[in-house]
């Protein structure tokens, strides 16, 4: 089955959009959000309205780029949530009323079951090593962080959450403490390159099983920079290379301890990682220097796929589309998670 699949994502401050044939990826295009740089975060009112001056300029151009016209399309598929309302509006209320313009189907896609999937992608042209079923995938993010067995396409069983905050809100929080900009944890890995990551030390949350917590280390390292500024009002400024890799250090280590542990007990070797913070360059090092050790099949996505993306959509969807999952007119966003 020859399959042209239009993904639009925009469940929070990118408006994406992408064609795939079948999985293998013919554009993607993102259109990001500056003005959220002046706020030190993303404004939701802010964010909806750049989506809707975005959208149609972004999947004109993935369908020009992609070379394939709107009447051969098989399906439109869309992020219908977790994210923020109103961005997920936008992009759902224009997948539906185009999907009704042109009697084409129309498939509603899990953010985060986008986002395991995504390893998934193929660029034109390239020959890939797919993860092999089941296989655990660490999603690490600014609002997630949990460890899913994927057992198929279509099958995931969380099996690791955050009880509070996830690792991603940890970084950023660690950034705003120290003064750095928007976006926090991008930053935090620039700065720790030249800072030693053993320089300062911060405790690990001891939470049982799978789970993870980051909201102490927030609060211990809030304390720390703070009780250091009344001795030294430059400390941070001094040792900025050296807090950064080390509050880095603490939450890449929480991370990778987890993931250790649960391969340990499923005993599955196949292990990925998405979302935002799969991009740090630190978890990244840690990941591949355990995988001969702990003998991994590793697989770790380009930057492009592990931020916000219309191409894991597009993917996403098309494996729906085999599966016969459509969605209709009713689909509304939903903002948390749907998955089990």
């Amino acid at each position: 089955m020859n399959l042209f699949i239009l993904g639009i994502e925009s469940s929070c401050d990118d408006t994406s959009a992408a064609v795939v044939n079948n999985n293998v990826l013919l554009s993607n295009v993102i259109a990001n959000q500056d003005i959220h740089k002046n706020y030190g975060g993303v404004v939701p009112e802010y964010a909806s309205r750049a989506h809707q001056i975005s959208i149609v300029p972004v999947i004109d151009e993935a369908l020009q780029k992609a070379n394939v016209q709107k009447n051969q399309l098989s399906a439109i598929a869309f992020t219908r949530g977790p994210g923020l309302l109103g961005s997920l509006l936008v992009g759902t209320s224009f997948a539906k009323a185009m999907s009704l313009a042109l009697a084409t189907t129309l498939v509603e896609v899990d953010h985060l079951q986008a986002h395991i999937l995504s390893h998934f992608i193929v660029e034109q042209g390239e020959e890939k090593l797919l993860p092999q079923f089941p296989y655990l995938c660490l999603i690490v993010s600014g609002g997630h962080t949990r460890i899913i067995l994927v057992k198929s396409y279509y099958s995931f069983e969380v099996i690791g959450n955050t009880i509070d905050d996830a690792a991603g809100e940890a970084f950023d929080k660690a950034a705003k403490i120290l003064g750095l900009p928007y976006p926090g944890g991008q930053m935090i890995d620039m700065n720790a390159k030249s800072g030693d990551p053993l320089k300062y030390s911060f405790p690990e949350p001891k939470i049982g099983d799978l789970d993870f917590s980051f909201s102490g280390l927030k609060t211990s390292f809030l304390y720390f920079v703070r009780d250091n500024l009344r001795k030294n009002p430059d400390f941070i400024q001094q040792n900025l290379a050296d807090l950064s890799a080390s509050i880095q250090q603490t939450i890449v280590s929480v991370l990778v301890k987890k993931l250790k542990q649960a391969s340990l007990q499923t005993g599955i070797r196949q292990i990925a990682i998405s979302g935002g913070v799969s991009a740090n360059s630190a978890l990244r090092n840690a990941l591949l220097n355990e995988k001969d050790t702990m003998n991994w099949s590793l697989f770790l996505p380009k930057a492009v796929f592990s931020t916000d993306n219309a191409a894991m959509v597009a993917v996403a969807g098309y494996y729906k589309f085999l599966n016969n999952e459509f969605a209709d007119q009713h689909s509304t966003p939903y903002t948390r998670s749907n998955m089990p």
